[in-house]
């Protein structure tokens, strides 16, 4: 089945966890018939960052672009934890779309969030929320995992309704849990689901 609705998730990780999520993200979103994710991360900053510290990455995911946040039909977003909020190269993203909200670009399209943090109360639902923050500056509608998924009650790790999540010392691997990997993708889901949704109900 083609296409209908392309599902961006964009993410920042230093150390591989958040990008774990990531990968679990576009599952949930690619299990959906007719939505297709669309994986990309953002640079490192640095002391002058008018343009990314290097052109490419080496491997993972390709540098996300303005455009390509315009051009999604939903976007899930993932930043590490920094001191209880999203790590500056999520940021500084961000900072770029003031164009985007001149014309409207994001409205009505669905957005999530997710994260990873190296405790259990090192600040991610704060995280997630300041990511949130500038999604509802730019009209799009917010979603989270709802307590109907029985992954969220159940979890002793990551996972929260704010968003999906990882705590890196849950596990000796430091790989995801059974709980978090689901909550991943229920996150996916429930966005590649909204976004056709909403993308139908535009073009009637």
């Amino acid at each position: 089945m083609s296409a209908v609705a392309e599902i961006l998730v964009v993410y920042y990780s230093r150390n591989g966890t958040t990008a774990q999520l990531a990968r679990q993200v576009c599952r949930g979103v690619e299990s959906v018939p007719g939505a297709s994710a669309k994986l990309r991360s953002v640079p490192p900053v640095s002391a002058e960052s008018e343009r990314p510290v290097v052109a490419s990455p080496d491997q993972g995911a390709p540098w996300a672009t303005v455009e390509d946040l315009a051009a999604c039909d939903g976007a899930i977003l993932g930043s590490p934890v920094r001191f209880g909020n999203m790590a500056a190269p999520l940021k500084y993203f961000l900072d770029q779309t003031s164009g985007l909200w001149l014309r409207g670009a994001l409205v009505d399209k669905p957005a999530a969030v997710f994260t990873s943090s190296q405790t259990m109360h090192g600040g991610q639902e704060s995280t997630l929320l300041s990511m949130l923050t500038p999604l509802l500056h730019h009209g799009m509608v917010l979603a989270g995992i709802p307590f109907t998924q029985p992954e969220l009650p159940a979890t002793r790790s990551g996972g929260t309704p704010y968003g999906a999540s990882h705590v890196t010392s849950a596990s000796a691997s430091g790989e995801l849990t059974a709980e978090e990997s689901q909550l991943a993708r229920a996150l996916g889901r429930r966005i590649a689901t909204l976004a056709i949704a909403l993308k139908a109900a535009r073009a009637q």
